[in-house]
């Protein structure tokens, strides 16, 4: 009798063991875990060593990414509504070189999710009084912002992209390297405002 407890003690003390040792995760009983929507794949997510997107769906997530401090690209999982104003700043790398080899800079605000295709499944508002754009290589893409936009950086773009409202532009250089292609509308003006 004494060996069969010995043998049951040693037989539950080795599956602890070895299902601690092989990595086993342990989750809390009550805690869910996270998960996005099913067939919505975030926007050119593949992380790198030196840069990795933020996919948000609150607006507290989302005011940290688009700081100097955040990510490159910042891709929305649902509409997101401000009453203050918004800044896109800093200076970030994509993870991508140029032709001489060169760190790629960018910045992406993504308002849409996609399928393994690359196809837009979904597309979002992003809503707020104004967004300054202070990051240089921006775009906005495929969705709406709702507000007036205020353009501080060269070679900001519009993909695919609505904008509700106005484009001012604070430097000549923000204008005049400005561009959005013909899938993308603006509803107000376009102008210099220094």
């Amino acid at each position: 009798m004494k060996f069969k407890a010995l043998l049951l003690t040693f037989t539950i003390l080795s599956s602890l063991i070895l299902g601690v040792g092989c990595g086993e995760k342990q989750t809390e009983p009550n805690k869910q875990q996270e998960t996005t929507p099913p067939q919505t794949t975030p926007p050119e997510t593949t992380p790198d060593v030196t840069t990795t997107a933020s996919i948000v769906n609150d607006e507290a997530a989302f005011e940290k990414a688009i700081s100097n401090t955040g990510t490159w690209i910042i891709a929305t999982l649902k509409d997101l509504t401000f009453d203050r104003e918004l800044v896109l700043d800093g200076e970030f790398k994509n993870g991508k070189k140029d032709n001489a080899g060169n760190d790629i800079i960018q910045r992406k605000i993504a308002l849409y999710t996609q399928n393994e295709n690359r196809e837009v499944t979904n597309r979002f508002t992003l809503t707020a009084p104004k967004l300054t754009i202070n990051s240089p290589n921006a775009r906005i893409q495929s969705g709406t912002f709702k507000g007036d936009l205020y353009v501080s950086a060269k070679n900001f773009q519009l993909v695919d992209a609505t904008v509700e409202g106005n484009v001012f532009f604070t430097s000549e250089e923000a204008q005049s390297t400005f561009k959005m292609d013909d899938t993308s509308k603006v509803t107000g003006t376009k102008e210099l405002k220094k």
